[in-house]
């Protein structure tokens, strides 16, 4: 996912919100993903784990340094929100 968002620069005119959608297939991992953002700004994430996980991440992607219009900086996202569904062994793709 950080490697998503050091690919991606300044694309999408940061700071942004990333959303991680888990699990499920792909279709349902994409839904998750843009529900995952309209989750409110400063609501921790109710599952501790995830919280954690959020935390980690949000700071992974502000040490990039690409900043807020990838003009540089130390804010590249505001939040990283993460769902999750269950899902089946079976139903995750080979390469």
């Amino acid at each position: 996912m950080i490697e998503r968002v050091r690919d991606a620069g300044a694309n999408p005119c940061p700071p942004t919100i990333v959303g991680v959608g888990i699990g499920g297939s792909l279709e349902l991992a994409a839904i998750l993903s843009k529900k995952a953002v309209l989750r409110p700004l400063g609501s921790p994430n109710p599952d501790e784990r995830l919280a954690k996980l959020e935390a980690e991440w949000l700071e992974d992607i502000n040490r990039l340094g690409i900043g807020p219009q990838g003009l540089g900086g130390r804010i590249t996202s505001l939040a990283v929100h993460i769902l999750v569904a269950p899902h089946h062994i079976a139903s995750i793709p080979s390469r």
